[in-house]
């Protein structure tokens, strides 16, 4: 980067302003002291600014995933956010971490060595208190070890959230998560050299009422084959190019011939007042709105579909389909 070079009347204006003490020459080496960036050669950066956000972007597509499916499986309103994407020696991080911790150490099936994902222990306990049936009450909570049921049941949570992240990594690399063990002790999680390069993922959970900390550690050496794939112009064209296999679209397709989708046929309404609700005994008859000869409404799901003509098949109640409902009268359907 080129120097600035000041013109002989900056130079005369900046010593007259020393001389009567407007400006010291603590203000001035100071100043020049504010664009030295420090640099330590025994830690240098390993990933690129371009490689940190690539990160971050994969792992916002986890945290939605994950949010997903932690509102769903444990039935309350969650929510996981990308806090930091850093870079730092694998000393500094497991020295950050508390005592007991709950820290799974994963394998990756196309990369060698293993990564960490650690979870904050207000976390792994209001999720076994919602599995568990109760409310996941942050002031019932102790940090301590799990017990063999809880991290047996923390092991089946984890593999699943693991599909998750090989969900948000598919772009880049395709890889399964295994889950090799479970340590509470930071200090016997030793997957590399305590000088070596690793990349922090910290992701800001909550549920319900109980915040915490989501901590993924890769190491440099574990995904420095894929380094190159780690720009943000390979992600955006892998996932605007990705082609689906026709055996994935095969089997969304059984999949969806099996799934069971419930049918009912609505014979007519009538309104009541509260009055007449009330005084309606048995062999009273209704008079329904729909005509010996009109067609009824078929509903799929919740949505009315299809009008059909009542008959008999056999010896069995049945309807015919004479048309499809339009989306504008379906949604006039729905709304009345």
């Amino acid at each position: 980067m080129p120097e600035e070079v000041l013109s002989q009347a900056e130079i005369d204006k900046l010593l007259s302003a020393i001389s009567t003490g407007v400006v010291s020459a603590d203000e001035v080496k100071a100043e020049k002291q504010k664009k030295i960036k420090v640099y330590d050669f025994k830690r240098p950066d390993k990933f690129s600014k371009d490689q940190i956000r690539t990160l971050f972007m994969l792992h916002e597509n986890f945290a939605r995933l994950l949010n997903t499916y932690l509102s769903t499986n444990l039935r309350v309103l969650a929510n996981v956010e990308v806090a930091s994407v850093d870079q730092l020696t694998y000393e500094e991080f497991i020295r950050s971490l508390p005592n007991p911790s709950v820290i799974s150490i994963l394998s990756l099936s196309s990369l060698k060595g293993n990564i960490i994902f650690e979870m904050d222990t207000n976390i792994v306990f209001a999720i076994i208190d919602r599995l568990f049936g109760g409310m996941g009450d942050e002031g019932k909570m102790k940090s301590r070890t799990l017990t063999d049921i809880e991290e047996t049941v923390m092991r089946k949570m984890m593999g699943k959230m693991m599909e998750n992240l090989q969900e948000a990594w598919s772009n880049v690399e395709n890889f399964n998560v295994n889950i090799e063990s479970m340590e509470s002790n930071p200090q016997f999680t030793q997957i590399v050299p305590s000088g070596d390069m690793v990349v922090i993922i910290t992701l800001q959970i909550k549920i319900g009422d109980v915040e915490g900390m989501i901590n993924i550690c890769i190491p440099y050496i574990v995904i420095e084959p894929i380094i190159p794939k780690l720009t943000t112009t390979f992600w955006v064209a892998s996932a605007s190019t990705r082609q689906e296999h026709p055996e994935e679209v095969d089997a969304l397709k059984r999949k969806l011939r099996r799934a069971v989708v419930p049918v009912s046929v609505q014979l007519g309404k009538v309104s009541l007042t509260v009055n007449e609700f009330l005084n309606l005994g048995m062999g009273d008859i209704l008079r329904l709105d729909t005509k010996i000869d009109g067609e009824l409404l078929c509903i799929i799901g919740e949505k009315p579909k299809f009008y059909c003509r009542p008959g008999v098949m056999g010896k069995n109640s049945a309807v015919q389909i004479t048309k499809m409902i339009e989306q504008e009268e379906e949604e006039e359907k729905k709304d009345g």
